[in-house]
């Protein structure tokens, strides 16, 4: 019985954490785990990011959903 390492962000940059939260979970299902409108209202990554960058209440509830993550 192997242990899992806890994940880490060293090294993983906020759209890597994003695009596997969004394989993960899904733009839908994100959205409501991180009721945020640019999760809700026509979601990219590219409008997340945008946000997420000057948003640190946000970018914090991400990278702890990140954190949490299985696998």
């Amino acid at each position: 019985m192997s242990a899992q390492a806890p994940r880490s962000l060293n090294g993983i940059t906020l759209e890597k954490i994003l695009e596997q939260l969004v394989n993960y979970y899904g733009w839908d299902q994100l959205g409501q785990m991180i009721d945020i409108n640019c999760f809700t209202s026509d979601p990219s990554i590219k409008s997340s990011l945008k946000f997420l960058r000057k948003t640190p209440w946000a970018r914090a509830k991400v990278e702890e959903l990140y954190l949490g993550m299985p696998g």
